[in-house]
């Protein structure tokens, strides 16, 4: 297979603007979500959620309002990584370049103003047709061609909506692209904005906490949602040579399945997550002696930390692994994104930060994620997601 080598990355939290701030604020255990005062919600009290902040929806792609916020911070996070990769829009120019994204909220129409005038019009003769420019600003707010539009390309275009799973499995379709020979450079990454819809479904389904969450505490009691986006620029050796640039990492394996225990929950045994691993190591050639560290899904969830535990302990005994969503939130399809960039940045450091949130390890769980900063000696990172359905997928990540 090609080496298929990473040359930059964008990454936009609510815990900094870059993949460096974000990991900062974990080493310096200054990380916390604030009550989400953007929206109205449905109840009676303000969500704790991990929300960019809002000096960066004020300049630039952050203010360009004819696209989504899903798909402006989608843009932000490829434009960063595009700066970070060394490449100018020339660079572009005359190459095969493709732009794959996943996401769940931006791939709905979540303006909840324009249902309400609709049904207003629908059951009144007198009543005002709605505004039909939050109509106009979805469909102009794909991601993909977002990105795709605005850089000036013209290669493969694609939205990835796989629940949790969305930006692992768009950074693996960029792999796929890349090795069989579709695409010189392909910006691949996930985003998603907070919106009403999304904050009022997961309190629905009883998982998020009114507390900063504390994945693989003894007292976790859920997730705190957030938003954001990663992208990773993958580009040939090819490509990196003729305009002079520097690789920070390869990326070196990708896989999926689905135990399809669950419309929510993973499989009690980590079938799916054990079988994506097993699937990475056998058709990539990785093994776990290869493996730093891990950076797992770990929301908080007393199903998905348990799970995740388990499958750590029985295939992965002994490897340093730690969870960013204590530090970012729940970013639901941008969280493979800004995930893979995080393990990128890692890499790079030699080290891994502790685990925000995690004061009292579960007892009851058999493996625990680390608790201070970790020298990683290894070359090799995984980044794990679990999804609905029963979907997981892991990417590797590499030293070069």
């Amino acid at each position: 297979m090609p080496n298929v080598l990473i040359s930059g990355t964008g990454c936009i939290t609510g815990s900094g603007s870059t993949a460096r701030q974000t990991l900062d604020a974990m080493y310096a255990g200054s990380a916390a979500p604030v009550p989400f005062s953007r929206l109205t919600l449905d109840w009676g009290r303000e969500a704790l959620v991990y929300a960019v902040d809002d000096s960066l929806l004020q300049s630039g792609w952050g203010q360009m309002e004819q696209y989504s916020l899903t798909s402006r911070l989608g843009l932000g996070a490829a434009l960063q990584a595009m700066e970070d990769a060394g490449l100018a829009p020339e660079d572009l120019a005359g190459k095969r370049v493709g732009v794959v994204m996943g996401t769940t909220v931006g791939c709905s129409m979540n303006s909840v103003s324009f249902y309400e005038g609709y049904r207003r019009f629908s059951g009144s003769d007198g009543a005002e047709q709605p505004d039909l420019a939050p109509i106009s600003r979805f469909l102009r707010s794909n991601p993909a061609e977002v990105i795709g539009r605005e850089l000036g390309v013209s290669g493969p275009m694609q939205a990835i909506v796989n629940a949790c799973a969305s930006g692992t499995d768009a950074i693996g379709t960029g792999l796929q692209w890349m090795e069989a020979g579709l695409c010189d450079i392909v910006f691949a990454g996930g985003c998603d904005g907070l919106s009403r819809v999304t904050l009022n479904g997961f309190n629905a389904l009883g998982v998020m906490s009114h507390t900063p969450c504390r994945p693989f505490d003894q007292m976790r009691t859920g997730l705190n949602l957030g938003e954001g986006a990663g992208v990773l620029v993958l580009e040939t050796e090819q490509s990196l040579a003729a305009r002079g640039g520097k690789a920070r990492a390869a990326l070196t394996g990708y896989a999926s399945a689905c135990d399809a225990h669950h419309l929510t929950g993973p499989h009690p045994e980590g079938r799916g997550l054990k079988s994506a691993i097993r699937k990475l190591f056998t058709v990539y050639g990785c093994a776990p002696e290869d493996v730093a560290f891990i950076n797992v899904h770990g929301t908080g969830t007393r199903d998905n930390d348990a799970v995740e535990s388990l499958v750590m302990a029985d295939m992965l005994a002994g490897t340093p692994f730690f969870s960013s969503k204590g530090a970012t939130g729940h970013t639901l399809g941008a969280a493979g994104g800004i995930e893979a960039a995080l393990c990128v940045q890692c890499l790079l450091d030699g080290t891994i930060p502790p685990t925000t949130g995690l004061e009292v390890p579960d007892p009851d769980l058999p493996a625990h994620p680390v608790m201070a900063s970790t020298a990683i000696p290894g070359t090799t990172a995984l980044s794990t997601s679990l999804a609905f359905g029963g979907l997981a997928s892991v990417l590797a990540v590499s030293r070069i």
